[in-house]
């Protein structure tokens, strides 16, 4: 099946918000094995929108909308594509109940306008809206292709697409098989490597396939394949994820779209009941943002430090002087001395320390994106890690936060 995904707004046209319903829909459907060829933004004009439906249509089997289906007057999507399937509109009753509902229990008087969002196109399936109330549609059109309309905000939009769209477009397919992907996730290694280790794999693959993505400081590798049973597809799936493994599963962290290496770091950490700190000059406290938005990280991590100025790393971790004084403070003695007075105030098993140049000017002579992160792992002696960072103050900050984790994660692996 062909896909067509058209999204609906003059706001998305103009670049004032980011099309991500359309990234997320594009990668749900791919999932489930439906090509999805075009995609298509259209601002709030009727004759623009049907226009488009139009060309949609000669070359989809599927065309999904996205947006328009609220209670303004430029919301005119479910409309448009009603009349273009020469469909009326009928009321779905559960969702005309939540609204009236909604309104009664916060004491609003109901607007005229409210009650267009629980419309629906006559002959469609009716897709639950769990977070607002704007009704979806599924139309499997037997002389053409079907449609699909999704509300805009993100937050309606893909609890709608995974919790009602795909279990339909499941129940409705024809086909024979079943599609299964595994998410596989690596750091430390750059996507242009990655994919050079597994040129053969990639170059002659064919069931499964095999794509990579390059994220924030990792990279990830979505491995599908078509079964006629989802056993078949996992085992399918299994064999090339061992000749992955074979040849770059040292940078492996975990696997799943929405895993993050924090998270597996915390929860190695909790499994193994070994506690943690961090001594931040570069960074600012942003590693220890990053492991403190993991449920459970309380169990051990019990707080740590935020030196930026170099007063501070006197007063807080006691670093001698005159290692700051001769080393300066994008040195390894200073990570390394860092990551040792945070491991014994806070009486930890492993600490981290980052210092370094931000930029975007230079510092102590050494040019932006320098950054040294040191650890302290239990009782063993404290070592320090160059890295050269590029991309903007951000990016220097964000990827340092990761290599610190990396360390950890290795560190573990090591033991």
């Amino acid at each position: 099946m062909n896909a067509e995904i058209v999204a609906v707004g003059t706001e998305l046209l103009l670049g004032q918000i980011a099309n991500t319903n359309g990234a997320y829909l594009a990668q749900k459907l791919a999932e489930i094995g439906v090509n999805v060829y075009y995609q298509t933004v259209v601002g709030d004009n009727p004759e623009r929108l049907e226009s488009v439906l139009e060309v949609a249509e000669k070359r989809s089997d599927l065309v999904l909308t996205i947006g328009g289906l609220g209670p303004t007057e430029d919301d005119l999507t479910k409309q448009i594509v009603a009349r273009h399937l020469n469909e009326p509109l009928v009321t779905d009753e559960a969702a005309k109940v939540k609204i009236d509902d909604y309104a009664a229990k916060s004491g609003r008087n109901q607007t005229p306008n409210n009650a267009k969002q629980a419309l629906k196109i006559q002959h469609a399936i009716s897709l639950t809206n769990h977070n607002g109330f704007a009704v979806g549609d599924l139309y499997l059109n037997q002389q053409g292709p079907s449609y699909v309309l999704l509300p805009g905000p993100p937050a309606e939009c893909l609890m709608m697409i995974d919790r009602e769209l795909i279990p339909e477009l499941k129940k409705h397919g024809q086909q024979s098989h079943v599609f299964s992907s595994k998410v596989m996730r690596f750091v430390g290694i750059g996507e242009s490597k990655l994919v050079t280790d597994l040129a053969d794999l990639i170059d002659n693959q064919t069931n499964p396939t095999i794509a990579p993505y390059a994220k924030m400081a990792e990279v990830t590798l979505r491995v599908t394949a078509s079964a006629t049973d989802e056993k078949q597809a996992d085992e399918l799936i299994q064999g090339v994820v061992d000749q992955i493994m074979a040849r770059d599963g040292q940078y492996f962290y975990g696997y799943g779209d929405d895993n993050s290496l924090a998270n597996v770091v915390v929860n190695q950490l909790i499994d193994r009941q070994l506690s943690v700190t961090a001594a931040e000059s570069l960074t600012a406290g942003e590693f220890q943002s990053t492991i403190g938005s993991i449920s459970g990280v309380s169990a051990v991590f019990p707080g740590g430090f935020v030196t930026y100025a170099n007063e501070a790393k006197h007063q807080l971790l006691e670093i001698p002087a005159n290692v700051i004084n001769s080393q300066g403070v994008v040195s390894k003695s200073t990570a390394i001395w860092m990551a040792r007075r945070a491991k014994e105030k806070m009486q930890t098993d492993i600490a981290v320390s980052f210092t370094g140049v931000a930029g975007p000017d230079e510092l102590e002579g050494q040019p932006a994106g320098t950054v040294w992160i040191g650890i302290a792992y239990r009782d063993e002696e404290p070592k320090a890690y160059l890295y050269h960072f590029t991309n903007g103050r951000q990016q220097v900050r964000a990827r340092s936060v990761m290599a610190g984790l990396n360390l950890i994660r290795q560190r573990l692996a090591a033991n």
